[in-house]
């Protein structure tokens, strides 16, 4: 019998650790080896290592840096990738009955997993790009901080009281182009895959409604997908303080172009995520949890 797969999608900085971290608590397999804490993520990023080194590798093959967020429109892995992305899968399902994984660069090769996974459901994250480019100029920011934190007292202060406002804005401009030119690569692959994909097999949500929505999530997962799982309320992984609040990218410098695509993308996605909303809040009332644990 084939293993139930659930593939967790979603751009860096959108919630998958989070929502990961939860259904690795609900009992969902999600990685025997999982890549540990780090700056921005304290809690752990909750990625299956195995697919994150093998991404890493085919980027690397290609000539992109491993780290995803320099991605050209579109990724083609070659045969011999493939059939390692194949024997990947074929390991995890004769190990499991149902398993799944999270690892942002996924997004990058949805139309590969799509071809080798036809019966697998797609959890996707959605995170609007102001808050996705805010987060992740805060996390390359918070590495920079942490080193100078490492440095002697002089340079501390130096760093605290004259330069570090002046790295930051010129940081921003010099990256925030470049993380919505990914958020854009990688919610367009999104789209690309939602709309090729049937209704049964995919549930949009946005991280911000999980703390609402978690029991209708988990009823979702458990009733229309057949996943067995125990339910643990969201609130017991989510950290509020940790959350990065939304900012303006759009200052004077900001590329005009790229903020009206990635307006048009988001509203895009939203009419998926309209559409799930509504699946959700027909979950019936026996499938939610009467009695929810943790």
């Amino acid at each position: 019998m084939a293993s139930d797969v659930l593939v967790i999608a979603g751009m860096h900085r959108s919630g998958t650790s989070l929502i990961t971290h939860w259904l690795r608590d609900c009992g969902l397999q999600v990685g025997e080896r999982l890549v540990g804490a780090g700056t921005g993520n304290v809690e752990g990023h909750f990625e299956d290592e195995d697919f994150l080194r093998l991404h890493q590798q085919i980027l690397i093959d290609k000539g992109v840096h491993p780290d995803g967020l320099h991605p050209p429109g579109a990724v083609t892995p070659s045969a011999r990738e493939r059939e390692e992305i194949g024997s990947l899968i074929d390991a995890r399902n004769a190990s499991f009955p149902q398993w799944g994984w999270k690892e942002p660069r996924t997004c990058l090769f949805l139309d590969t997993y799509a071809a080798l996974l036809p019966q697998a459901k797609y959890l996707v994250l959605l995170r609007g790009y102001e808050e996705v480019v805010h987060s992740l100029l805060k996390r390359d920011f918070g590495l920079l901080d942490k080193r100078y934190q490492a440095k002697s007292w002089p340079y501390r202060m130096a760093w605290k009281c004259f330069y570090r406002s002046m790295r930051l804005a010129r940081h921003r401009r010099k990256h925030r182009d470049r993380y919505l030119r990914a958020w854009l690569v990688y919610n367009r692959m999104i789209l690309q895959t939602l709309d090729t994909l049937p209704k049964h097999r995919y549930l949009v949500v946005s991280y911000k409604s999980m703390r609402s929505q978690c029991a209708e999530v988990f009823g979702f997962l458990a009733s229309h997908w057949s996943f067995k799982l125990r339910y643990k309320k969201f609130t017991s992984v989510y950290r509020e303080e940790l959350i990065s609040r939304r900012a303006d990218v759009a200052p004077v410098a900001a590329d005009p172009c790229l903020l009206d695509e990635a307006r048009q993308v988001a509203a895009n996605l939203q009419q998926y995520l309209d559409c799930s909303q509504r699946r959700l809040a027909a979950v019936p009332i026996f499938c939610r949890p009467s009695s929810p644990a943790g």
